[in-house]
């Protein structure tokens, strides 16, 4: 088998990740309602297996006809943020990757990590798991309701007698974490999010 990822830029995953939002969230609610939207809009079951990420250091994986997510029950139940961001990353690969998908023989975990380990070229793997956690964050994350956000928090850090710019302040962690619970993703997905923005620095 010669797996080869797509060349995907960083700029056609934004107007591909635009074009999913304007029609999967056409209302722009926030969060986005990634879990309604992949049993929704794409007739997929998300289906919670036990001790999944314990196993086989995998929290979640699509299945190969692209009909079901699989995540790791305790992540399912107990990390919202984590699994919000892996069921938009697993959507990611269906949306982007479906012809890799035809290629690749596999039926559960345990083929799906030997194909992982055996199969798929180590950089091959690398950008297409790129490829989906940068969509992920796109989608999860978007760009215009971001900087909304953003500058939303400078200000308020202003009001304060903070200065957003200051590390000694502490102000970028707090802005970080209030943006990451308004979108409901990881403090890390937003730490991304603003550096692919450079939103920091307009501000420095």
């Amino acid at each position: 088998m010669s797996f080869r990822a797509p060349y995907l830029s960083k700029d056609e995953l934004r107007q591909r990740a635009v074009q999913f939002l304007e029609r999967h969230n056409p209302n722009g609610t926030i969060p986005v309602p990634i879990e309604f939207v992949i049993e929704s809009d794409f007739a997929m079951d998300i289906v919670p297996v036990p001790g999944l990420q314990a196993g086989f250091d995998v929290v979640a994986f699509i299945t190969k006809d692209m009909t079901e997510i699989r995540v790791d029950e305790y992540v399912y139940m107990h990390r919202l943020n984590r699994y919000r961001f892996s069921l938009a990353h697993e959507l990611a690969h269906r949306i982007l990757h479906p012809d890799l998908w035809k290629e690749i023989d596999f039926d559960d975990i345990e083929s799906w990590k030997a194909v992982i380990e055996e199969s798929i070229p180590e950089r091959e793997y690398s950008f297409i798991e790129f490829h989906a956690n940068y969509f992920a964050g796109l989608v999860l994350v978007p760009s215009p309701e971001l900087r909304q956000q953003f500058v939303a928090c400078i200000e308020l850090t202003k009001q304060h007698g903070l200065d957003a710019a200051d590390e000694a302040t502490g102000a970028k962690d707090v802005i970080e974490s209030n943006i990451a619970r308004h979108f409901e993703v990881s403090r890390d997905v937003v730490h991304r999010r603003i550096e692919a923005e450079a939103l920091w620095d307009e501000i420095t």
